[in-house]
């Protein structure tokens, strides 16, 4: 006789295989957010010695440590087309080959101009990996397993970041920050091998008409009964929709777009990225006057945020997107108020470390994950792409603002104080408006499928979570 817990062992070795290859395909796709998180980190390390090599000037400096993401929005511009035409996989395998030609390129540059152009392409393709990364991951994932698999991307964004700090390091002795650059071909290469045996979208599939792929795909995450059950939930949500750029403009669907792109500006506006970004330059602002310890000092964020990140695949398993979202952004303001204090107060090296250490692992736990996970669920199936390509963009042009005014603003606040420590109030009230944005907007979606929150928006009255 087979007893409750014999049925329940019997589940869990049926979907012990599915979830093994759902992790394996997220890991492919999640190399996108990997070089995402590589390719604009190199610069912190990198900038110390082109600002000596081109003689940056503060403008600069901004302009030259913020060139990828200038090309950063043109990527998810380019998504809008490419990630409804040609597909999320297509599309990840056009990104590995911007990341291609601009490692080459910047390592091989002879002028400032020409490294800002070969910056500017692998931006390019860091917009288009970073939109399509989180996406792919949400559609080839079960509810069940979807939030995780997305923070998986940002893991592997963080775990990029992370890497390129210890090799920025190691190649830091001798200031060889051409093969700071070059060092991206190695991970690039294993993204075009991977993308040849992951399998396409799902729903992508099933919004060009190719069923029994889309099928096939589904079958093999949950087996054929329940696929067959999803594919219909699937094609009847698509019937709902028309999936052109005026679809965006519906009162639900419009709304869900302003909530998406709004949250993607704060993720990027808050002040923690301009502290992972110039972590060398703010050390060196606290007393560090040798620029090789500078950087290994940022070895300690970066294992402190990658921590951080594997927590969040608790959090988003265990609470809703809204709680930790709203918490997480009060974490923040706390941090940023202990840095202002920090600079103000002319606190040791040490204690620099420590007041990093709060904004950084707030974000990292709640905002940074999170973000991604929202914005590749809220949207309905057809127009998922256009609209993330929309919020993606809009994240980088404020992300690109920020990078080019943070230089100046320190620099501002350092000839009118004496320290750069007002920088940090401002973005303490940044994040205490996100939270309060967060409260009132944002809708919840842990456990919801795909359909159903997309369902939502199409009939504006149903909104997940309100």
């Amino acid at each position: 006789m087979t007893t409750l817990e014999d049925g329940h062992n019997q589940i869990a070795a049926r979907d012990r295989p599915a979830v093994v290859y759902l992790y394996t395909v997220a890991l492919v796709a999640a190399v996108g957010g990997f070089l995402f998180g590589y390719d604009l980190s190199l610069m912190s390390g990198a900038i110390i010695f082109l600002e000596t090599e081109f003689a940056l000037t503060p403008f600069w400096y901004g302009a030259v440590a913020g060139s990828a993401i200038l090309g950063c929005p043109f990527g998810p511009l380019v998504g809008v087309w490419l990630a409804d035409t040609i597909g999320r996989k297509q599309t990840l395998v056009v990104s590995a080959f911007l990341f291609m030609v601009s490692a080459v390129g910047s390592a091989l540059a002879p002028s400032m101009m020409q490294l800002i152009a070969w910056r500017f392409v692998g931006g390019m393709g860091v917009g288009l990996a970073s939109t399509v990364s989180p996406m792919y991951i949400a559609e080839i994932a079960p509810a069940r397993l979807r939030g995780r698999l997305v923070v998986l991307n940002q893991l592997a964004i963080v775990i990029g970041l992370t890497l390129s700090v210890l090799v920025t390091y190691f190649l830091s002795f001798g200031g060889h920050w051409r093969w700071m650059f070059a060092t991206e071909a190695l991970p690039i290469l294993f993204l075009m091998i991977g993308l040849v045996f992951v399998p396409r979208s799902p729903r992508w599939l099933a919004a060009v008409d190719r069923y029994e792929e889309a099928l096939r795909v589904l079958a093999k995450i949950n087996g054929r009964t329940q696929a067959e059950r999803e594919l219909e939930d699937i094609r009847d949500e698509l019937g709902e929709e028309s999936g052109g750029f005026g679809e965006l403009l519906l009162p639900g669907v419009r709304l869900a777009v302003i909530i998406g792109i709004t949250l993607m500006v704060f993720s990027q506006i808050n002040g923690v990225n301009m502290i992972l970004l110039y972590t060398p330059t703010l050390f060196l602002e606290a007393g560090i006057t040798d620029a090789p310890d500078a950087i290994l000092n940022s070895v300690y964020i970066d294992t402190w945020i990658t921590l951080c990140t594997v927590i969040a695949f608790w959090l988003t398993r265990t609470f809703g997107r809204r709680p930790i979202l709203v918490c997480g952004t009060i974490g923040m303001a706390v941090g940023h108020l202990l840095m202002f204090l920090n600079f103000t107060y002319q606190l040791p090296t040490a204690i620099t470390l420590g007041a990093m250490l709060v904004p950084t692992g707030a974000f990292t736990l709640t905002l940074a994950p999170l973000s991604w996970v929202v914005l590749s669920e809220i949207f309905p199936n057809r127009v998922r792409g256009k609209a993330m390509s929309l919020a993606t963009c809009a994240m980088f042009a404020s992300s690109y603002a920020t990078v080019n005014v943070f230089p100046m603003v320190l620099d501002w606040f350092k000839g009118r104080f004496g320290h750069p420590g007002g920088t940090f109030l401002i973005f303490l009230g940044i994040c205490l408006s996100c939270s309060a944005f967060v409260w009132l907007a944002v809708p919840e979606t842990k456990d919801k499928t795909l359909e159903e929150i997309g369902r939502s928006w199409l009939h504006k009255d149903d909104v997940p979570g309100k």
